[in-house]
């Protein structure tokens, strides 16, 4: 299925009340996410999951950007009647998928917010691949490099990599990923 980002689901994200420029965001994260997918091909990846999933993921930027969006925007998703697998990805996507324990120590509802399935990995490295190739913050000259320099980058800059636990795990997501779409070569 070659999934097609849908108007009215973007008008969701208005209604809502997000920023033009998260708006934006998450349509880049999508995009990428579905570019990324169909690189890896196959059909036993859900594009429509991967597509919705990029776009919804921050939803609860229309309430607030604190460490917390990720449960905010889960459960404004519930309330519109958006389906599980997208809530799952909105409320696990805070740092890569948490522990119990990483939960706890921010301060979130505690609970495992490890990301089990291929397509959640795939909205979270794409959000952080748009993150370095629109934040401005490192000059790259193609998305492609984004993605050659994505281990050194995360290494370089702690507003990506965070701390060494989702250092390791956006590691972990940008090795899977990479060999999957080469496989698919």
């Amino acid at each position: 299925m070659d999934y097609q980002i849908a108007a009215s689901d973007i008008e969701i994200l208005r209604t809502a009340g997000m920023s033009e420029d998260d708006i934006t965001h998450s349509v880049q994260v999508a995009m990428k996410a579905l570019e990324i997918a169909r690189r890896i091909g196959g059909d036993s990846i859900d594009q429509e999951l991967v597509g919705r999933g990029g776009l919804f993921h921050d939803l609860g930027k229309a309430k607030t950007h604190d460490m917390e969006h990720g449960k905010v925007g889960a459960e404004l998703a519930k309330k519109i009647g958006l389906p599980d697998e997208i809530t799952a990805i909105m409320e696990k996507h805070i740092r890569g998928g948490l522990t119990e324990g990483e939960a706890r120590e921010l301060g979130l509802p505690v609970k495992d917010y490890t990301l089990r399935r291929l397509e959640e990995r795939i909205v979270i490295y794409a959000d952080r691949l748009v993150d370095i190739i629109h934040d401005g913050i490192v000059k790259i000259a193609t998305e492609r490099e984004a993605e050659d320099r994505f281990e050194e980058i995360l290494r370089a800059y702690p507003k990506y990599g965070k701390n060494q636990i989702t250092l390791d795990r956006y590691l972990g997501y940008h090795r899977e990923i990479q060999g999957l779409m080469k496989a698919a070569t």
